[in-house]
């Protein structure tokens, strides 16, 4: 896939209809609160599945039912948020159901 990096107008435009999501630097992140680990852990395989098919992998931190991701294209010099990135953001909301 060709990473495409984002205009800080079409990212604003992108975090604006990806409630929770937000730039920090040259990335985007999210922290998912589930019901119970077997949910965000449940919820983490359908993400590595989805992020596998697009070949780019999330930075998340998991304790318990919390999950924390960041979201940053590190084929681009510098790294910076691609569409890539917003797609797998998207994909993230629809697995959690938001």
């Amino acid at each position: 896939m060709s990473h495409v990096i984002v205009t800080p107008e079409a990212l604003a435009q992108a975090l604006a209809g990806l409630p929770g999501w937000r730039l920090d630097g040259d990335r985007i992140q999210k922290e998912y609160v589930f019901r119970d680990f077997v949910e965000a852990f449940g919820w983490m395989t359908k993400v590595a599945l989805a992020a596998e098919k697009l070949g780019h992998h999330p930075e998340w931190f998991n304790v318990y039912r919390t999950v924390r991701v960041a979201l940053q294209t590190h084929d681009v010099s510098p790294p910076a948020v691609t569409e890539t990135d917003l797609a797998l953001a998207r994909t993230m909301e629809a697995l959690a159901g938001a």
